[in-house]
């Protein structure tokens, strides 16, 4: 299996220190061990997982989908204002 990060993800991740990127990947070998940890999205997110952890004392979500046998991630951020991003991004693949 693959893992795939989309480029709003790449963007993301770019800013953070190394310590928050070691829990990023913690999270990610999580989501790797059991795939459906995430919830699944209904609607116009049909699809898509959100898997939510914390960094420090800050909650964030971490969209992915799997796209034949790969993992994609799509999105990490804190809850404001996520989802209509997330929708936003799915929108302008198709």
């Amino acid at each position: 299996m693959k893992i795939r990060q989309s480029r709003s993800f790449e963007r993301i991740v770019k800013r953070f220190g190394k310590q928050e990127k070691k829990i990023l990947d913690k999270q990610i070998r999580k989501i790797l061990d059991d795939p459906n940890i995430g919830q699944g999205k209904k609607g116009d997110l049909r699809g898509v997982y959100v898997y939510k952890f914390k960094i420090h004392t800050v909650q964030y979500l971490l969209s992915y989908r799997f796209v034949g046998n790969d993992l994609e991630l799509i999105m990490i951020g804190p809850h404001e204002n996520y989802y209509r991003d997330v929708k936003t991004y799915l929108k302008s693949r198709e």
